[in-house]
């Protein structure tokens, strides 16, 4: 299974830096939102909405908001707005997850569940668009490197050390000792990245945002772990070998695009 996910895991990785660093804004940009439709597609069925036309039309309501958000994407005060709406949704996911933690037996309103899913696959990708081409597609590379490595930091950790249960009615395979594992990593990422990017005097700023961001990253693959519990389901699909769905693979990113971007704001000039 391991050499399944790192083959799995190489491939995807040469696929992403193709498209961030040698596709145009458009192509960059179609390429994300076809990713996030894929995820609309998995996660309809998290919402009560296993049929095929269902589903259709779950994406469809996805492909409109994206559409219809594509020509603000240079608007930092369409964006801003965007990002701040979706990090209190974060916070509220956190509560939520908190709330599923101490009664593992309930089951949210499947209505519930497809408006998180709005709030899970929209953000991402304005955040994504907006990142960069307001920043730069080395931005966007570093943010998805920054996600992947502390997802190995957290693995490798885990399995080392890792005693201490992170959320065991959740995903029982998450530690405490992964988690510093995965903060360990992006320490290391992060001032690399300071170094890289440019952000000299601001790297303490910069390597907080880092830091902020991977435990947002948590929050969003521990919430779809606690929807595909409620659902009685182990992967959000099979497209990909070894890892599961498309959503078992962007978890992390749908929460961690938006805090990012959201950082970079606030970060002082």
């Amino acid at each position: 299974m391991l050499k399944q996910r790192v083959i799995t895991a190489c491939i995807l990785a040469l696929l992403s830096l193709w498209v961030v660093l040698k596709l145009p804004p458009s192509g960059f940009g179609a390429v994300v939102a076809a990713i996030m439709l894929l995820g609309a597609w998995e996660w309809a069925p998290l919402a009560g909405l296993p049929g095929i036309r269902d589903r259709l039309l779950y994406v469809g309501l996805i492909l409109a908001l994206i559409l219809a958000s594509w020509p603000l994407t240079d608007a930092p005060a369409f964006v801003g707005g965007v990002l701040l709406l979706t990090a209190a949704a974060w916070c509220g996911a956190g509560f939520w997850l908190w709330r599923f933690a101490a009664d593992p037996e309930r089951h949210d309103s499947p209505w519930l569940v497809g408006l998180a899913g709005l709030a899970a696959l929209v953000p991402p990708w304005i955040a994504m668009m907006a990142l960069r081409n307001q920043y730069s597609p080395g931005h966007v590379l570093f943010l998805l490197l920054l996600i992947w490595g502390a997802d190995v930091g957290a693995y490798f950790a885990g399995r080392r050390w890792g005693r201490r249960k992170l959320a065991l009615n959740i995903s029982p395979g998450k530690t405490w000792e992964g988690v510093a594992g995965a903060g360990a990593m992006t320490l290391v990422l992060a001032l690399m990245g300071a170094a890289v990017l440019g952000f000299g005097s601001r790297w303490l700023g910069w390597v907080a945002i880092c830091l902020i961001v991977i435990g947002f990253s948590i929050v969003g693959d521990l919430f779809e772990s606690m929807l595909k519990r409620q659902s009685g389901i182990k992967d959000s699909g099979s497209l990909l070998p070894g890892h599961g769905g498309i959503l078992d693979r962007i978890d992390s990113l749908t929460a961690a695009a938006p805090i990012f971007l959201l950082g970079l704001y606030a970060l002082p000039a």
